[in-house]
């Protein structure tokens, strides 16, 4: 039997040698190679095996073979694979710095050839510089550590961990004689930063700054002095910190403030931080709080309305702790309070000008000087009521004119107006819009209980849903009118002191139950069409506006059949009620039948007295008057 134990290591690794390739048909008639797998067996105990499987009956020469140069070739082989993979791991487990060229670089390596017969891969990020542009080129040298073969080829190099080996006791002196070193921001990692100084090193978030740092990636690009605080060289690991040396710079210079530092004491300082409630001032390595309501004798919404961070000013200290080392601190008090004369300065009716500070939904601030502001409401901005918002009149930064309507210096509020400065339109509006005067004007608004009509700037009326028609019955103004739109309206009345305005639109018509009423009695039959139906009745209209009621009582024929009626039906009714007062009208089917029979009774009874005097003298009976109206109609 032939030995196939090995035989896929033959096939694994094709051996190059100065034989001839075998045909595939020469293959099957010389598996016995296949037995020639492991350099410990020898060749000279390699017996040939004859194959089990009948040969074709058309001969296959056998090529000349010699198994013993095989078996050779195959040993010298597997002796250079075990010396290259024994220098490898020499270099391996040693941590060797080797000196490589830079052959290609891929989307994720740098091949380099370091002089073994597989090459080295770098991985691409390790010689990315800022901008992620690769560091070499091919051709370029370059210095690794060989860290392991990989399973797919080639062996794993390590960049960085040839620059650690190489800058590792500089590191280590620096460390143990705490002395700063310079690095480059590289990028933003998981914690912290990357800092590039002569390795990648690691900064935590924490130590960036002596206060916390919310945006570390403003820090990238920038060259930094940190000092190494922790070194594993077993790991490779660096940890630095700006931390240190940022306090040790700020302590020094806090003992020669707090040396000099007193209650009144008027210093000059940078605006380091700001808050909704105020501003931290490095006054040299010690930090004051200006509160905002220490900035200024006016009003600020925030404290960026007078400082920005980097700006240097003169503050006054009002409170230290030495203690605690707080430090209060003021700016308004280097001024005198503007308040404390403002009435005179401002009296009531005077005319001032002022600037535009900041505009919110109920008015607009006014800065009169500094330290001085006024509020404009939004009710005192001008006569129209239609202004949605201040900020369609005004802005900040505007210069205004307003008026002084009143003061309170204890509680530093100035009441201005501008609307003041105006003509108000509605104190002539009664002599210049009479009540039944016809009106035009454009659709403001549509509400639900009316439209607002403009007459003129500044001047609105409202017509109520109720006026805008005598017959229909509106649930929303849209239904009438369109905004936009140009209507005519009567004047109903005039408010002055309510800035009121009564209009309505039905009134420029003539009322279509006054009419009705005038052309129609009680008895009359008219024709009506079925609007809408209910379990008492229908609602039928009998004129263009006008509707009346046939109650379900009344809607029968003249054989007490009930008749129906739909949507849409039209019919003959006669009117059986009317109340002008409360614009009613009922309507009876009934009525329309009864006085038709009537009519016909009296119809039959003047044909048969014209006939023979026989049938005249015998009583019409019902039957008779079915018979005349068959013989009528032809049936």
């Amino acid at each position: 039997m032939v030995d196939n134990h090995h035989s896929d290591q033959t096939e694994s690794k094709p051996l190059t040698t100065e034989m001839e390739v075998l045909a595939p048909e020469a293959t099957a008639e010389n598996s016995e190679l296949s037995s020639v797998s492991t350099p410990n067996q020898q060749h000279e105990n390699a017996q040939p095996v004859e194959h089990p499987v009948a040969i074709a009956s058309e001969a296959v020469e056998e090529p000349d073979y010699d198994s013993a140069d095989f078996a050779e070739a195959l040993a010298n082989f597997d002796r250079e694979q075990a010396a290259e993979s024994a220098a490898a791991q020499s270099l391996t487990a040693e941590e060797v710095i080797v000196t490589g060229t830079v052959v290609k670089i891929t989307d994720k390596h740098v091949v380099v050839d370091i002089g073994l017969k597989s090459e080295g891969l770098i991985p691409l990020d390790q010689v990315l510089d800022i901008n992620g542009v690769p560091k070499f080129q091919a051709g370029d040298q370059v210095e690794v550590v060989v860290e392991r073969e990989e399973t797919e080829g080639g062996y794993l190099v390590s960049y960085e961990k040839a620059l650690r080996h190489k800058v590792w006791d500089k590191l280590e002196a620096a460390a143990n004689e705490k002395v700063p070193v310079k690095g480059m921001v590289l990028s933003r990692v998981k914690g912290g930063l990357t800092v590039d100084i002569g390795i990648k090193a690691f900064l935590p978030g924490s130590q960036v700054e002596i206060r916390p740092v919310r945006n570390l990636d403003g820090y990238i690009g920038q060259e930094i002095e940190v000092r190494v605080i922790k070194l594993n060289k077993k790991r490779g690991n660096v940890v630095i910190s700006r931390k240190e040396l940022l306090e040790e710079d700020q302590n020094a210079k806090k003992s020669v403030t707090l040396a000099t530092l007193d209650e009144g004491t008027v210093l000059t300082g940078t605006v380091k931080n700001l808050t909704d409630y105020g501003a931290f001032v490095d006054l040299g390595g010690l930090d004051g709080l200006l509160h905002i309501t220490d900035m200024s004798w006016g009003r600020l919404t925030h404290p960026r309305d007078l400082v920005n961070v980097g700006d240097e000013i003169q503050v006054k200290v009002l409170k230290f702790d030495k203690d605690k080392q707080r430090v209060s601190l003021g700016f308004k008090q280097l001024t005198p309070d503007p308040w404390l004369d403002a009435t005179e300065r401002y009296p009531i009716g005077a005319q001032v000008r002022g600037r535009v500070l900041s505009v919110t939904d109920y008015g607009a601030f006014v800065e009169l000087e500094q330290g001085i502001e006024g509020l404009v409401h939004v009710s005192e901005m001008t006569w129209s009521k239609r202004m949605k918002h201040p900020s369609k009149l005004v802005k900040p930064g505007d210069e205004v004119d307003t008026i002084i309507l009143s003061v309170n210096p204890n509680d530093r509020r100035i009441s201005l107006g501008m609307k003041q400065l105006q003509e108000n339109p509605w104190e002539q509006l009664e002599d210049k819009y009479p009540t039944g005067a016809v009106v035009e004007g454009r659709v403001r608004n549509l509400t639900d209980f009316g439209a607002f009509i403009e007459i003129e700037d500044g001047i609105d009326g409202l017509v109520h849903v109720s006026n805008l028609s005598w017959t229909k019955r509106i649930k929303h103004p849209s239904e009438v009118l369109k905004k936009g739109e140009k209507v005519k309206a009567v004047v109903l009345g005039v408010e002055p002191e309510n800035r009121r305005l009564s209009l309505g639109v039905k009134q420029l018509q003539p009322d279509v139950w006054d009419t009705f009423f005038a052309q129609h009695r009680v008895g009359d039959v008219i024709k009506g069409k079925v609007l809408r139906t209910a379990q008492f009745g229908a609602f039928v209209e009998i004129a263009e506006g006008v509707e009346g009621l046939c109650h379900v009582s009344e809607a029968v024929d003249e054989n007490n059949v009930p008749v129906k009626l739909d949507v849409g039906d039209e019919h003959e009714f006669r009117i059986v009620k009317m109340n002008q007062d409360e614009k009613k009208v009922g309507l009876s089917i009934r009525a329309v039948g009864e006085e038709a029979s009537r009519a016909e009774v009296e119809l039959y009874k003047e044909r048969d007295h014209k006939g023979t005097s026989s049938s005249s003298s015998s009583g019409t009976t019902l039957g008779d008057l079915i018979n005349w109206k068959r013989s009528e109609f032809g049936e």
